[in-house]
């Protein structure tokens, strides 16, 4: 198992439901493995709506067809072009191939990165393919187009809790995101709500790896299962 050594811990900030900006932005997901099947389908529930891109153009036609009215399928650029918000669920060393292939239509955007850098370790297990103490989202971020915001979030749960524990009753659980603009909050917190969850912010792209693969606040590391706001907020203060 790997472990990380985190050197900070940050002021938090909590999802206000009644501040909430009531325009829903436009959001596209780009691939349709587990995650962004499981993304798709929580907005959809939670009535926001999607706009599905796969380089199988079949593919995102028959989910959006089994989502009904509020997922809408088109091609990979026009996707980009027509949403505000750009999840591209994709693995990790795809996402750096279309953050430069698609740099111009990304201009502007709101980039969030899934991503997790982990492959098999032959033995059941997993192993990162970056360095031990190197972050997706720090590496994604430099790679994003200037003007164009990158946040980290969606990938701290698998697929099969962001579809079980999504909507929970009576307490939702908690998605963490990070992002070094503040500007792009509301929008995010919004989509996490939308989504089914409660929205925790952890702080700059400096902390992604906390809520990475392994990290302290992802699942299938130090914190080991989906939690609710109050725990939620006792882990992040924990270094």
């Amino acid at each position: 198992m790997l472990h990380c050594t985190f050197v900070l811990s940050i002021p938090t900030r909590i999802l206000n439901i009644d501040a909430m900006n009531t325009i829903q932005s436009k959001v596209a997901i780009i691939g349709l493995g587990n995650i962004g099947r499981a993304i798709a389908t929580n907005l959809t529930q939670g009535n926001h709506p999607v706009i599905l891109a796969s380089s199988t153009p079949g593919k995102a036609q028959q989910l959006a067809n089994s989502l009904g009215d509020l997922a809408t399928a088109q091609e990979i650029t026009a996707a980009i072009n027509t949403a505000d918000i750009i999840i591209p669920a994709i693995y990790f060393d795809k996402l750096k191939e279309f953050l430069t292939t698609f740099a111009q239509e990304l201009q502007g955007k709101i980039v969030i990165d899934v991503s997790n850098p982990i492959a098999p370790d032959g033995k059941g297990g997993f192993i990162k393919t970056i360095g031990q103490n190197e972050s997706a989202g720090k590496i994604l971020s430099q790679l994003a187009p200037q003007n164009a915001t990158l946040v980290k979030a969606f990938g701290t749960l698998g697929a099969a809790s962001l579809t079980k524990a999504a909507f929970n009753k009576p307490d939702r659980k908690v998605l963490f995101y990070a992002s070094d603009s503040t500007k792009s909050n509301k929008q995010i917190e919004t989509l996490i709500y939308d989504s089914g969850f409660t929205a925790l912010n952890i702080g700059g792209i400096e902390q992604a790896i906390r809520i990475e693969v392994f990290g302290d606040l992802h699942e299938f590391g130090a914190l080991g299962q989906t939690v609710t706001l109050d725990e939620a907020q006792a882990k992040v203060q924990q270094v």
